[in-house]
């Protein structure tokens, strides 16, 4: 999934869109900053993470799976939620949509 965030990070970047990764720690090495950090590094990840250590963002939005990507509007309104890898033209597709409404 990393290589399609990437090209949209990169195809997108300034069309008022921006990509916000946000890392869950399944285990207790995964909530280090440095092991992220270089996770982010060795992954060639080129958009920002935050780090959810205390589970705040997956809470929020009833987060159940992942990966789980999001598509928000302007208003930061939801208007696509993928679970899952795949559907990376439809992604790419409802971003430029998004990017062109008013």
């Amino acid at each position: 999934m990393v290589p399609h965030v990437n090209d949209w990070y990169a195809q997108f970047a300034g069309d008022d869109f921006e990509v916000i990764g946000v890392h869950y720690p399944e285990f207790a090495y995964e909530r280090e900053v440095e092991n992220v950090a270089a996770a982010i590094l060795r992954m060639e990840i080129k958009y920002p993470v935050a780090i959810d250590n205390d589970r705040k963002t997956w809470s929020a939005y009833r987060q159940r799976y992942w990966p789980t990507r999001y598509l928000i509007d302007k208003d930061g309104n939801i208007r696509y939620k993928h679970i899952g890898e795949g559907a990376y033209a439809e992604t790419a597709r409802l971003i430029a949509a998004l990017i062109a409404e008013e």
